[in-house]
């Protein structure tokens, strides 16, 4: 029995997106693959509200955060999280021996103004890592708040991860002063995982070029440089299955409506938010909430993964805690092509199961 996903990812993916990944090969140096690259960065500058450059790396969102960080990071990194995935950039750094120090909020909170301010104020950092929307602990970190520090300080280089958000929020790169945005396909975008994401500035591209080790396959101004040289191409040979797929996707979310994709995304979170409020709470900063994923505080002390064993049952998954909230909370996304009924079936039999009705 196939489980219907309310996961952070991957989510479920429509029937005829899935079909596009079987379209027949083509060659990935042939005219036909630059023109099918050229017309996704195109709808992906409209997605992410950017007019700098889109690149696309076979590659999990954690590939193109570890090149964000080793490619553009000349003296030192300040790394902002709120939560497990957000101190996975500070342990990249440490990987590839980019000198970083790790700015941590408390679960459930999100990154301050002040805290930016603070730690860029001390000229000591030309790169700073943010996270948009953590799926670990619930939170979106309001980056509109932000934005005025990013721009007090015109030579840092700004990366945001919105892996988990991009395609379910709004999220205007340009106009938030971010470098290097990244996102992969697996979350709010509804596809099979596989592929990433990034826009890349003129900034990051001369500050890379100040970089003198930048590792080979995740080398950002690689990717750049390669693709206006050889009209949108890639060093190495791309999954052009999840482009087709991409490609397909990205002119259903353009026919859905950039904005009536958003308040779906709200209206689904709302939802998730007002149940768990009615039969739980909430784990993060209610000032602070994610419109792809709400983490709900488990203050009855049920059985998280009996309860996901009898769900799979009945053909739904959701998620435990992650990491130190394990058992403590529970996660439901709602992202993607998800709608309000599947979200109410989903809540509907977590109500039969613990007997909440």
């Amino acid at each position: 029995m196939h489980k219907k996903l309310f996961i952070p990812g991957p989510v479920e993916v429509r029937r005829e997106v899935l079909d596009k990944m079987a379209t027949p090969m083509i060659g990935h140096r042939s005219k036909d693959a630059s023109a099918l690259q050229r017309g996704i960065s195109e709808k992906l500058q409209t997605l992410f509200y950017t007019k700098e450059t889109i690149l696309l790396s076979t590659s999990s969102g954690s590939g193109l955060m570890e090149g964000a960080v080793r490619s553009c990071t000349a003296k030192r990194a300040a790394v902002f999280s709120i939560g497990a995935f957000g101190k996975r950039w500070y342990d990249m750094a440490l990987a590839n021996h980019v000198p970083a120090d790790l700015f941590e909020s408390e679960w459930g909170q999100a990154t301050t103004p002040e805290m930016v301010d603070g730690a860029l104020a001390t000229g000591k950092y030309d790169l700073i890592t943010i996270t948009h929307n953590e799926t670990s602990t619930g939170v979106k970190n309001p980056v509109e708040s932000l934005a005025p520090v990013f721009k007090k300080y015109p030579d840092v280089v700004v990366c945001m991860d919105t892996v988990s958000s991009m395609g379910g929020s709004k999220i205007e790169v340009d106009a938030l002063g971010v470098d290097i945005c990244i996102t992969s396909t697996q979350k709010a975008l509804a596809l099979p995982p596989g592929l990433s994401i990034c826009s890349f500035s003129g900034k990051a591209l001369e500050r890379a070029r100040q970089v003198p080790y930048r590792g080979y396959y995740l080398d950002l101004l690689a990717l750049y440089e390669y693709l206006l040289d050889k009209d949108f191409q890639y060093p190495s040979t791309p999954s052009l299955p999840h482009m087709f797929a991409l490609d397909y996707q990205l002119d259903c979310m353009l026919q859905e409506g950039l904005e009536q994709r958003f308040a779906r995304h709200q209206e689904l979170a709302q939802r998730v938010r007002a149940w768990a409020g009615e039969h739980f709470a909430l784990f993060a900063n209610p000032l602070h909430l994610s419109d792809t994923l709400t983490t709900i505080k488990n203050t009855r002390n049920i059985d998280v993964a009996g309860l996901n064993k009898e769900l799979g049952q009945r053909g739904y998954q959701i998620s435990n805690g992650y990491g130190k909230a394990k058992d403590k909370t529970f996660r439901i996304a709602h992202m993607g092509d998800c709608t309000l009924s599947e979200v109410d079936q989903l809540l509907g039999e977590i109500e039969d199961i613990l007997k909440l009705k």
